[in-house]
Order: C-alpha cells, then structure tokens, then sequence
C-alpha cells in the first residue's frame, strides 16, 4: 500500500513531491496542477518518467501503470525511448536525405552542387535504400548501393559515399540511428579504384594566346565570359555569375562578393586594360530585367557551366575550363618572377599554414595589379616584359 490516499491528495496545495511509494510520485505545481512521475533506472542511469496529470490518472490508475512500466524496464524495455519512437518516429533514408539538404543547402555557395547533392542519391541510391529506416542500414547494403558504379563512376560512386555517410551521421547525431555511418569499413568490400591524378586537364600556357585569337573570331556570350575567365584566372562560379554592380570599368576592379567565394571571403580581382576591354564588348548584351554580365538564355539567370564547355567542345579541344586556372599558374611560374604567395592571392586559394594564414594581412594587391595586366598582355599577344 503507498503513502498517498485519494483524500490526502484532494487536500494537498503546497507545491512541491508527494511520494507513494517504488518511485511513484505526485508532482504539485505552483499553479495548482497535479501530475503524476515515475522514478525508474533504466540502464543503470535514473530517470523520471511524466505519467499524465490527476485529472486523467486516478491514483489506482497511476499505480497499476507504475507497476506495467516496471515490468517493462525489468525485461530490458526502455519505456522512454520507445514513447519518442511514436511521437519522432524513425525516418527513412529519402525523408533523413531531404532533411539533410534543406538544412544544408543555404550554406552551399554552388547552385549546381546544391542539385546534384539530392539528384545522385535519386539516381544511385534511394532506389535501394530510400524507403529503409535509417537505423537498419548497415555495411554490406551500402556496399551493394556502390558496387555497380565504384569502378565505372568512381568520382560519382565516391560522392555518393560520401552523402550517403552524411545522411547516417545526421540520424546517429538525431538520436536515429545507434551508431555512425559504417563508412571506414567499406574500402574493405570495394575494390581498388584506379589511380588518378586529381588534376583537371589544362590547356598549355603558351597555346593561350593562339586560343584567345579564336575566340574572338566571332562573338557569343560563352566566348565573351570564356576570355574574360581566361583573363582575369577566375573560377567559373565566379565569371558565370558576375553582375555589372561587382565591375568598376573605370577604377579597373571586380569585386566578387564573399557569398560567390569559395572560401566566404570577398575577392578584389584588379582589372587589366585587356581585361576591362573584355567586359566592354560584352556591354551590347546589357537588357534591363537582368544586371548579368552573362546572362543565360533564361535572361535572369547565369550562362551555365555546359555553356563554358560547348565552346570547349565547338574547338574539339581536350582540356577543361577550370584547367585555364592551371595555365595562369604555370605561367607564373616558368615565365616570371613573381612570389608564389602574390600567384597564390590572385587565384584566391587558402593559405594551407594556419598560422601563416592567422597573421597574413595583405591580400597583395598592386603586386596582383601587375601580375594580372602581364598575364593579360600575354594572353593578348602584346610584346612586353613581365615585371615580376
């Protein structure tokens, strides 16, 4: 028999815990609300378990659901997480994936990487795995998801991996999931890719002349954004996306905002006179919905990145747009004397010493002016010495 009687606690008002007894208590709030807890050890760890209010649990009705829960823990149930099974239930690998994303998404600077994040698992994955719990989703079935195209794809297959052991560590940090992603013990299931170097396939420094000569033997909007990409060493994100706002002709300056950087910072790109006359010839395609310098055939959106590669292609050349980005580099270094941190500055690449990169407070600025009206003359054919 327990402490608490039905008219003891019709008379209680002072807040605070009234004990009946093996854990059962009746909790009086200081508004005058009375709930019924449950006291229990479960794995070892104490925990109390909110049983319901008095207006919906008698005192028998609150004993005999003691006495239930008990039994339950006593058979290795653990009451507490099988109630948040029902209110957050365990999702699905395409629900825990789309979550995933949304969450992530804002802070992906890349829209086209923003797309594939989700698409590849569509395509590779959720056939497989997309309506499995994420919490029965071990090894060998994601072993099997990679198979067909680890040696086909293996650039693919190893994104896939990779969002694949996103997805599971979201659901383990969720409290879904029991473990991490089983990712490490995966290379043990998979055969050996094939080697690659990990470059991307450059056009020589010395044929980018010949090349810009090419280009401009007529006029597109690829071949204006593919010059001035050459010209100023930018990434393609960057010159696709770029606005008439960021580009002051006249002070020779593309500022690219922090949002369009790779590394969130923002990035002043000084203009040469080849340069800024680049820009200028793409001012004909100037339209008042848009304030694209390089606006795709939906005029408020960006040229996109295939545009940039189908002039590649018109050419039948085997190199890569990023590739011109290697050249520049190349260039700087067999053909000038420039440090190699003001080439580094200028291709907005991190500083890979942390503590160089802590106390660095240039950005090399009229070094980077004068390496970028070389590179242009260079590229432009006009006979000069480099003054690096």
């Amino acid at each position: 028999m327990g402490s608490l009687t039905v008219a003891r606690i019709k008379a209680l008002t002072e807040p605070g815990r009234y004990v009946d007894g093996d854990g059962l208590m009746l909790r009086v709030a200081t508004g005058g609300s009375k709930q019924w807890i449950l006291r229990v050890r479960i794995a070892g760890e104490r925990r109390n378990m909110g049983l319901g209010s008095l207006k919906v649990l008698t005192l028998a009705e609150a004993r005999a659901k003691a006495v239930e829960l008990r039994r339950e823990i006593a058979r290795g149930v653990d009451p507490i997480a099988e109630k948040k099974k029902v209110v957050d239930p365990v999702p699905t690998f395409r629900d825990a994936a789309t979550r995933v994303h949304a969450d992530h998404k804002a802070a992906w600077k890349n829209g086209k990487h923003q797309a594939q994040w989700l698409s590849t698992l569509e395509n590779y994955v959720f056939p497989m795995l997309g309506d499995r719990p994420v919490d029965k989703i071990e090894g060998p079935i994601i072993r099997d998801v990679l198979a067909p195209i680890w040696l086909s794809k293996p650039e693919t297959a190893r994104r896939v991996r990779q969002r694949i052991g996103a997805v599971l560590d979201w659901s383990y940090v969720n409290g879904y999931r029991k473990s991490e992603a089983p990712m490490r013990s995966l290379s043990k299931g998979l055969p050996r890719q094939p080697r690659k170097d990990g470059h991307f396939a450059a056009m020589p420094y010395a044929v980018v002349p010949a090349f810009i000569a090419r280009l401009r033997e007529r006029v597109s909007v690829g071949r204006l954004a593919l010059e001035a990409l050459i010209l100023t060493a930018a990434r393609s994100g960057e010159i696709r996306g770029v606005t008439w706002a960021e580009v002051d002709l006249e002070g020779g300056m593309w500022s690219v905002p922090a949002e369009r950087m790779k590394m969130g910072r923002v990035h002043h790109v000084p203009l040469a006179p080849g340069a800024i006359e680049a820009f200028r010839r793409a001012e004909p395609l100037r339209v008042p919905c848009t304030n694209l310098v390089y606006p795709g055939q939906s005029l408020k959106k960006p040229i996109s990145d295939m545009t940039l590669l189908k002039v590649m292609r018109d050419f039948e050349l085997p190199y890569t747009v990023h590739g011109f980005r290697s050249a520049f580099r190349d260039w700087v270094a067999e053909e000038t004397s420039y440090p190699s941190e003001v080439a580094e500055a200028a291709l907005a690449h991190a500083i890979p010493n942390k503590v160089e990169a802590a106390y660095r407070r240039t950005d090399f600025l009229e070094k980077r002016r004068a390496l970028m009206r070389d590179w242009a003359a260079f590229c432009l054919g006009v006979v000069d010495q480099p003054s690096g």
